[in-house]
C-alpha cells in the first residue's frame, strides 16, 4: 500500500469514528461459521407497515441533498386528506384484491403498483404512497413537457455543458448536430443525462424545467412527487411514489411518439465533431443506440418502459406489457439487484396481474381532470423520527452519548473535507 493510500485509509477511519460520534473500541473477532449449521436466510421484501416514508424518502447516504449555501431544503410535500386513488392505498403494507394468490416471492423493491393502463384499475400494490426518490424514471415528466412543448424535427448543437451533464450520458458531444426525436431517443432508450440537459435548455433552462415538471405532476394528481432535476439525479426535496410513477407512465403512454420510442430496440445515432482545441482528438462516428430496459427483450407482450439508479435511490423501474388486448404498468421504487433483478421482478408482477380477472381492484389511478379533487391538508410537522431528511456536510444527526452535536459537526466537517480532496470525486451516479 501506498503512503498516500494509507493516509487516506487512516483519515477514513477517523471519519467514521468522528461521524459516527463513538469511540474505537476492540472487539472480539467472532468465531469462523460451523459450515455444518450455517443456513441461508431466505429473502424477504422490505417491511413497510408501519408507513416510514409517508412522509418523506429514507435519509440520504451522500451529500447530494445538502442545499446551496445559504438555501434551505425545502419542507416535505402536504400528504392529501384522502388517499388519492381509493382508501386501500393509503396503506403501506402489501395491498390486493381479498382472496387473491399470494402476491410473488423474490421482490426487493419497497414500494411498487401494478395496474391496468387503460382503465386505471389498481391491481396490486405495496406501499404505494409511500415517498422514495425516483431516479432517472422521474425523466418520464421531461418526455411529456418535451413531446408537448418542442418540434422533434428541429435540430440543435450540442454545448459543452450538455456533453458534460453528470452521470449516465448516450453520448452527446461538443458541437454535434441533433435533433430533438433523436435527444429523445437519446432520453428514454438509454437514459442520457446529457439528452435531458439539452431538452431542458430549450424548456427554459434547468431551473424553469424543474418547476414546469412540478406543475406538470401536481395537474395530474401525482402529489407525492416533487423533482429537484431535470434528469432525476438527487436533490433536495426530490421525491415520488410508485403510485405517481404508474399515473405519470399512463399519461406519457397517451402519446403515441411517445410509447414508439420507448418500445423501439435500436436506433442509428449521429456522432459529432473533433474538438479543434485538441489536436489529438479524432472525428467521433455514430454509433446504433440500444435501448436499456431488458423487460423490452425477454417478456412477451413488453411494451416498454424506463430505467433508474442513484446511490441514494437504488433501483428504480417502471414497465409495461400487452397480452389478449389488457396493458399492465408495474412501478418499482428503492430496490435492489437481488435476489432478482428489477425488470425480472416487474415481469412476476406482470404475470400476476395477468393472471387475474380484471375486475380485481384495491383502487384506481386519478385520471388529470379528477386531480383537483384531491385536496391536501396542511402538513404539520411531523415528529423528527418520521422524517428522516438530507444528510449535511457534518455527518448524521444523531450521535452516541460521549459525543456533543457540535464536536461531531466540527470534526466531521473537517475530515470529510479531506477526504474530499483527497479521495476526488469517486462517487458514481447513474
Amino acid at each position: 500500500m501506498t503512503a498516500p493510500a494509507r493516509a487516506l485509509t487512516a483519515l477514513a477511519a477517523v471519519a467514521s469514528i468522528a461521524l459516527v460520534g463513538a469511540p474505537a473500541v476492540a472487539q472480539p473477532s467472532p468465531a469462523p461459521p460451523d459450515s455444518s449449521t450455517t443456513t441461508t436466510t431466505p429473502f424477504t421484501t422490505p417491511n413497510t407497515d408501519n408507513c416510514p416514508q409517508r412522509h418523506s424518502p429514507p435519509r440520504a447516504i451522500d451529500l447530494s441533498e445538502v442545499p446551496a449555501p445559504g438555501q434551505k431544503a425545502p419542507a416535505p410535500l402536504p400528504v392529501p386528506a384522502e388517499p388519492v386513488g381509493g382508501p386501500r392505498l393509503g396503506e403501506c403494507g402489501a395491498v390486493a384484491p381479498d382472496g387473491a394468490p399470494r402476491l410473488p416471492a423474490d421482490i426487493s423493491a419497497t414500494g411498487w403498483v401494478l395496474a391496468d393502463l387503460d382503465s386505471g384499475a389498481v391491481i396490486a400494490a405495496k406501499d404505494p404512497h409511500g415517498r422514495y426518490r425516483p431516479a432517472s424514471t422521474i425523466k418520464l415528466l421531461l418526455a411529456i413537457l418535451a413531446l408537448r412543448e418542442l418540434d422533434l424535427d428541429t435540430t440543435i448543437t450540442a454545448t459543452a455543458d450538455d456533453a458534460n451533464a453528470e452521470g449516465s450520458a448516450v453520448g452527446l458531444g461538443k458541437d454535434g448536430r441533433y435533433t430533438n426525436r433523436q435527444l429523445m431517443q437519446g432520453l428514454v432508450m438509454a437514459s442520457g443525462n446529457d439528452a435531458a440537459h439539452a431538452l431542458a435548455a430549450q424548456l427554459g433552462g434547468d431551473e424553469r424545467t424543474v418547476e414546469k415538471m412540478n406543475e406538470l405532476a401536481r395537474s395530474l394528481g401525482a402529489l407525492d412527487t416533487r423533482t429537484a432535476t431535470p434528469s432525476g439525479l438527487d436533490g433536495p426535496g426530490m421525491s415520488s411514489s410508485a403510485y405517481d410513477l404508474a399515473v405519470i407512465f399512463r399519461e406519457a403512454m397517451r402519446d403515441k411518439t411517445f410509447a414508439e420510442f420507448i418500445k423501439t430496440e435500436s436506433v442509428p445515432f449521429p456522432g459529432f465533431p473533433k474538438d479543434p482545441t485538441d489536436p489529438e482528438d479524432k472525428d467521433h462516428p455514430g454509433f446504433t443506440l440500444a435501448n436499456d430496459n431488458k423487460l423490452l427483450y425477454n417478456y412477451d407482450g413488453a411494451l416498454g418502459g424506463k430505467t433508474g439508479f442513484t446511490d441514494d435511490a437504488r433501483q428504480t423501474f417502471v414497465g409495461a406489457a400487452e397480452r389478449n388486448g389488457r396493458s399492465l404498468v408495474v412501478t418499482l421504487l428503492a430496490g435492489e439487484v437481488k435476489p432478482i433483478r428489477p425488470w425480472e421482478q416487474a415481469a412476476r408482477l406482470l404475470d400476476y396481474g395477468f393472471a387475474l380477472p380484471a375486475s380485481e381492484t384495491v383502487g384506481t389511478l386519478v385520471d388529470s381532470d379528477e386531480a383537483q379533487t384531491a385536496a391536501p391538508v396542511t402538513l404539520a410537522v411531523p415528529p423528527e423520527e418520521e422524517i428522516a431528511g438530507p444528510i449535511t456536510a457534518a455527518g448524521p444527526k444523531d450521535a452516541t452519548p460521549g459525543f456533543s452535536r457540535t464536536a461531531v459537526a466540527v470534526i466531521g466537517s473537517a475530515i470529510v473535507g479531506m477526504l474530499l480532496v483527497a479521495a476526488g470525486r469517486l462517487r458514481r451516479r447513474r
